[in-house]
């Protein structure tokens, strides 16, 4: 299998949410997480702290978070007022998602248990948390995106899939704890990493993206 290009990863790269338990190689892993690290960041800083687990360690973290309770994120994943073109493109991917799913809108039961699926990491074999220690500002936080995406296409060149998560923000204190993260540190999200499963409906979405003339204005071309 000759390697994917840059284009090639970017295009493929999706948020996965059903995976196959099919193991990760902790080589493969460690390269990835490594050469992403040579991601940008403002006065190399290298803001980022992560923490990778499988197996047991990743199946007692499961089993401590059905136990548990959620909490307030300790930041916004959402401003407070979303205004539009924002709110209107958030909701639209959430019904797409839910469209393929099969859960209709006033079965509330139904997409309560599809969010918890969350906290299983969507059955993937590894799960990786990013951290930010409480000091760093919003440069810092960015450099965490950058990190993240560059991490994300490294493993599409892999061969792996990935889905990012912010809500594992609401369970910072049951994370906290069974990591033992250092206090000063802040959960960002969580990540599932693996393999799809190309038989899920769900895997099927593809969030809808603005056109360059939405988003971006070119002057003295």
């Amino acid at each position: 299998m000759s390697p994917i290009t840059v284009s090639e990863a970017v295009r493929s790269r999706r948020s996965v949410r059903a995976f196959l338990d099919t193991p990760v190689p902790e080589t493969l892993l460690r390269e990835a997480l490594e050469l992403a690290a040579l991601a940008p960041s403002g006065g190399n800083v290298q803001p980022w702290r992560i923490y990778v687990l499988a197996g047991e360690r990743l199946a007692q973290l499961k089993q401590a978070v059905r136990q548990s309770s959620p909490a307030p994120p300790e930041y916004p994943i959402y401003p407070e007022k979303l205004g539009e073109p924002y709110r209107s493109s958030r909701y639209k991917v959430g019904e797409e998602m839910y469209a393929l799913l099969g859960i209709p809108r006033e079965d509330k039961m139904a997409r309560m248990k599809w969010l918890m699926r969350n906290f299983e990491f969507f059955g993937a074999p590894i799960g990786l948390f990013c951290y930010v220690g409480r000091e760093m500002g919003s440069a810092q936080w960015s450099d965490l995106g950058m990190y993240l995406q560059t991490l994300m296409l490294l493993l599409r060149e892999r061969g792996l899939d990935s889905c990012p998560q912010e809500a594992w923000a609401t369970q910072h204190r049951t994370v906290g704890a069974f990591l033992q993260s250092p206090p000063e540190w802040m959960l960002f999200c969580g990540m599932g990493i693996g393999h799809a499963d190309p038989a899920a409906p769900v895997n099927g979405l593809r969030s809808e993206r603005a056109p360059l003339e939405q988003f971006a204005v070119l002057q003295g071309f």
